[in-house]
């Protein structure tokens, strides 16, 4: 096996979350030009976006369970081929439901890339400290897709057109294959059998919910369509938790969920991905439909809010190793709060430079708290669960940004913005303390369990 340089075996791991978070953002300038040059339904457009994160959050578990079987490497590299090939089939879509549907197919693909490079990195990355700094160069290294995005699809757009944007992710894909001979070619000894039903019905219960939402916008929430699809969600959620009961191997194990922190890092990164994703939708369109600005002038507007993304990371991972992931966490979602109540005072004088500010504040505030969940999962999941613990993580973070853009699609004020994001951030923050209290407790409890007979026999041998 070729032995590469570590920051070169690094940009190999970098380049999947890249085309995830680069496939998301520079789409967003494209949608107007989608729309009109495919004559597209206002009420198809989110779908363009949220087809490719519904699939993307239903697959990430059995995406994570899969690299834990097969081994990472391949995984990651499997998905990097199929990724590249269904960009191609949304480059030469003839209609919206065709881009659609290439748009699903890419985030199947997509699922395959992010558990498995973290894995691959905590692999080659053993010690926590550098560990937890390394994950700060991944995220701020994937950032730059990120930033890049907007500014990249604006300017393709308007030389090339939107289809071009999507070709762009082969040549990416190249140079990560050529990197791929250097990752540690480790296979688990040990396998776990798929939930097909798990994964199933999750894709199913989340597509419902975000139809719901997504029709509830142009049709209203006491429409027919809405009230059908929030029930269809309900019922398949349910079925959800009584098969994930009785299979021998769910998608998310209990014994996953059950480790500190875990459960309250995944609504953490959930209510964090659906304020700072969602009000980045949420602020494209506010951006292209009132201020009137081009995809190249609107992806370059976006340019203060991302770029503190590219580094924040690098701060955030040197944070936790001296202060500890939950303070990192926890301050992370506060910013994203003071962000979203400076949107709902902005509607009072709307302009481009508030706009920007409370997004910046947003980003700043996700920038904390999607590295520092992760950091967290991968320090206290079990090793045999390395990467379905990462799938977790990530398809909690992917349901923040499928629901946060489905809910942002019918909103179209600063206000209702910067709302919809406070309500939900209130929400999460309270969840996420209990959890962290509930946890301590436990923890509290067991140490006086434990105690007790050692009091006992430390009285008994004093006698």
């Amino acid at each position: 096996m070729p032995v590469l340089p570590r920051w070169l075996l690094l940009t190999g791991l970098v380049g999947g979350n890249f085309l995830v978070v680069l496939d998301v953002s520079i789409l967003n300038v494209a949608l107007v030009d989608i729309r009109d040059d495919l004559h597209a339904a206002a009420s198809v457009m989110p779908w363009v976006v949220d087809a490719y994160t519904v699939t993307f959050a239903g697959m990430l578990l059995v995406a994570g369970s899969m690299a834990d079987r097969f081994g990472p490497r391949r995984v990651y590299l499997a998905s990097m081929v199929l990724f590249a090939i269904f960009s191609v089939v949304c480059a030469s879509a003839a209609s919206a439901p065709v881009l659609v549907v290439g748009r699903a197919l890419q985030g199947a693909a997509a699922a395959g890339l992010v558990p498995a490079s973290l894995a691959l990195l905590a692999s080659h990355y053993p010690d926590p400290a550098q560990r937890s700094r390394v994950i700060g160069v991944w995220a701020a290294m994937s950032s730059v897709g990120f930033a890049l995005g907007p500014v990249a699809g604006g300017a393709l757009i308007g030389v090339s057109g939107w289809r071009v944007v999507f070709l762009i992710n082969p040549f990416v894909v190249a140079v990560v294959l050529l990197l791929g001979a250097g990752l540690n070619r480790a296979r688990p000894q040990t396998y776990r059998r798929f939930d097909l039903a798990g994964l199933l019905l999750s894709v199913c219960c989340l597509g419902s919910v975000t139809f719901g939402i997504i029709h509830a916008g142009t049709a209203g929430w006491l429409a027919p369509g809405s009230i059908v699809a929030f029930g269809i969600g309900s019922v398949v959620l349910l079925l959800l938790i009584l098969v994930e009961r009785r299979v021998e191997a769910p998608a998310l194990p209990p014994q996953l969920l059950t480790a500190p922190g875990v459960a309250a890092d995944m609504v953490a990164v959930m209510v964090a991905a659906f304020a700072f994703y969602g009000s980045l939708f949420g602020l494209t369109i506010w951006m292209v439909d009132t201020l009137q600005m081009s995809p190249l002038h609107t992806g370059l507007a976006f340019l203060p809010m991302t770029l503190p993304m590219c580094v924040l990371p690098l701060v955030t991972g040197r944070l936790i190793t001296r202060y500890g992931t939950r303070p990192i966490i926890l301050a992370g979602l506060l910013t994203c709060m003071v962000g979203a109540v400076g949107l709902v005072a902005a509607e009072l004088h709307p302009s481009y430079g508030i706009a920007v500010a409370c997004g910046t504040l947003l980003a700043v505030g996700g920038t904390l708290t999607i590295p520092a969940t992760t950091t967290d999962i991968s320090l206290v999941a079990p090793k045999t669960m390395a990467a379905t613990a990462q799938g977790a993580q990530g398809a909690a973070r992917q349901t923040g940004v499928v629901l946060g853009i489905a809910a942002m699609a019918s909103v179209d004020s600063l206000r209702g913005i910067g709302g919809l994001s406070f309500a939900v951030l209130g929400i999460g923050i309270v969840l996420v303390l209990i959890i962290w209290g509930s946890r301590a407790r436990s923890a509290d409890e067991s140490a006086d369990r434990s105690a007790q007979p050692e009091a006992e026999v430390a009285s008994a041998s004093a006698g």
